[in-house]
C-alpha cells in the first residue's frame, strides 16, 4: 500500500460511523426516490447499504418527506439495516426540523447549504434555527456549500473588493475564495451558536476537476474540520466516473478528504449502487481501503480471440460482489483477496501466481487446458466445458479454507 499521510482533522461521530481523525475514508451515497414514498426509499437505502454505502443521504424537502423519515428509519432497523441516514435540507429546513421532531431525531446528520437557507437578515435566523435543532438533538451537521447555489451577497462583496484592487484576481479565483469563506465562516457561526467542533463536517462542491482540487487544497490549509469530497454534477457513465476519480484521487493522494461521494447521473432506470461501487473501487485501487476481492484480468489481444476469459472474469467479479455481504459477516480479511483471470500464456501464469488464486486460460492456438495457481503454487488444471463452474467452486473453497471465521476474531 502507498504511504499516504492523512491530513489531521477533527473526528465526527455520525451514528455508528466516524468521519475524520484517524478513521478510514467513508463512502457515502444518496437516494433518488421521493422520500415520502416510504417503501421505495427503504428499498433503495437497503440496496445502497448492501452495496457498501456507509452513510446514505435522503432528501427532506416537504412535510410529507419529513414525516416519512421516522418510519423509514424504523423500517430499516427491522430489516437489519442500521446505516446512518443524512437529511438533505434546502430552503425550508428550519421549518421542517422544528415541525417534525421525529425526523430531527431519526436522522444521524443534517446537511445544510448556506446558500439556500434564506436571504438577507433571514439567512442568519434560519441557519441559527437549524443549528439549534442540531444542538438540541445532539446531531452533527455537514455545512455543504455548492457553487451552483453560492451565497450571492458574499460573492458580490468579494467581487466588488477584488475589482477595486490595483491588480484584481481572475473571477474564478474569487469564486473559489467565496466557496471557502462561506464554508469556514458558516462553520464558525455554527460554533458560536453552540455546535461543537466535533459535530461539523464541511464541503465545497464544484463540477470542475481543477476547481475542486484548488478549493479543497485551500480548505485543508485553512481549517481542521472533517471534509466531505465530491465532484457535483459529475455526469453520466464514463465521463462522470473519470471526472470524479481524476479530482478526488489527487486530493486523496495528498491526504485530503474524510468522506466521499461519487455523484453519478444514473442511466434511465439504472442501478443507483453504481456510485457506491465506483467510490469503493477508487479507494481500493489507491490502497486506502479494502471492500471486496479484486479481480485482475488482462484486456485481451490478438492472442485471445475467444471471449471466454472475458465472460469468466465478468462472472467471477459479479459472483464476488454478490457473495461479499455474506462473506463479510463470516470471514476476516476476505476483502483483501485477489483473483486473477488471464487470457493466454504470455502473462497468465505470472499474474496468477501473484494473486491469491488465479487461472490462466488458453489463448488462440494454445493447448485447451487452464492451470490454476493457489497462493503462488501450481494447483489443478481445468479443462472441458465446466471450467467456469469448477474455478468458481475453487474460489469458494479457497475463501472457506484461507480466512478465519468472524467468531474467532479477538475483541479489540
Amino acid at each position: 500500500m502507498p504511504l499516504i499521510h492523512r491530513r489531521k482533522s477533527i473526528p465526527v461521530r455520525v451514528g455508528s460511523v466516524t468521519v475524520g481523525g484517524a478513521a478510514p475514508v467513508v463512502v457515502q451515497s444518496m437516494t433518488n426516490t421521493d422520500t415520502a414514498d416510504i417503501e421505495g426509499t427503504v428499498q433503495q437505502v437497503k440496496s445502497l447499504a448492501r452495496a457498501g454505502s456507509e452513510l446514505v443521504r435522503i432528501t427532506v424537502n416537504s412535510d410529507e418527506a419529513a414525516a416519512a423519515v421516522g418510519p423509514i428509519h424504523e423500517r430499516l432497523l427491522k430489516l437489519g439495516v442500521a446505516v446512518p441516514l443524512v437529511g438533505d435540507f434546502h430552503f425550508n429546513g428550519h421549518k421542517l426540523l422544528k415541525a417534525h421532531p421525529e425526523c430531527a431525531r431519526a436522522l444521524a446528520k443534517y446537511r445544510i447549504n448556506p446558500g439556500n437557507v434564506g436571504r438577507g437578515s433571514k439567512r442568519d435566523t434560519q441557519f441559527a434555527e437549524m443549528i439549534e435543532v442540531a444542538c438540541e438533538f445532539g446531531k452533527p451537521v455537514r455545512i455543504g456549500v455548492n457553487w451552483g447555489s453560492l451565497d450571492q451577497d458574499l460573492l458580490t462583496r468579494l467581487m466588488d473588493e477584488n475589482s477595486a484592487k490595483p491588480e484584481p484576481l481572475e473571477a474564478n479565483a474569487i469564486m473559489h475564495e467565496a466557496l471557502v469563506q462561506s464554508a469556514i465562516g458558516s462553520a464558525a457561526r455554527a460554533e458560536e451558536l453552540g455546535l461543537a467542533r466535533d459535530r461539523i463536517v464541511i464541503s465545497c462542491k464544484v463540477s470542475g476537476v481543477q476547481d475542486l482540487i484548488s478549493v479543497y487544497r485551500e480548505l485543508a490549509r485553512r481549517c481542521d474540520y472533517a471534509l466531505h469530497l465530491g465532484l457535483t454534477e459529475a455526469g453520466m457513465g464514463s465521463k462522470g466516473i473519470v471526472a470524479s476519480t481524476a479530482a478526488m484521487a489527487v486530493l486523496l493522494q495528498e491526504g485530503i478528504g474524510d468522506t466521499i461521494r461519487v455523484s453519478l447521473t444514473p442511466d434511465p432506470g439504472g442501478d443507483r449502487t453504481q456510485e457506491v461501487i465506483v467510490a469503493q473501487e477508487m479507494l481500493q485501487t489507491m490502497g486506502l481501503r479494502s471492500f471486496m476481492p479484486m479481480v485482475v484480468a488482462c484486456p485481451g489481444c490478438g492472442r485471445t480471440t475467444s471471449t471466454f476469459f472475458q465472460e469468466l472474469a465478468q462472472k467471477i467479479q459479479s459472483h464476488l460482489r454478490q457473495q461479499m455481504p455474506e462473506w463479510r459477516k463470516r470471514y476476516i480479511g476476505v476483502e483483501d483477496m485477489t483473483v486473477a483471470v488471464m487470457g493466454c500464456v504470455v502473462n497468465g501464469p505470472g499474474e496468477s501466481k501473484h494473486a491469491n488464486i488465479g487461472i490462466s486460460l488458453p489463448g488462440t492456438g494454445e493447448r485447451p487446458v487452464a492451470p490454476v495457481y493457489i497462493d503462488g503454487e501450481k494447483g489443478p488444471t481445468l479443462k472441458g466445458d465446466r471450467i467456469a463452474e469448477e474455478f468458481q467452486a475453487l474460489v469458494e473453497d479457497y475463501v472457506a479454507r484461507s480466512y478465519a471465521p468472524v467468531s474467532t476474531k479477538e475483541p479489540a
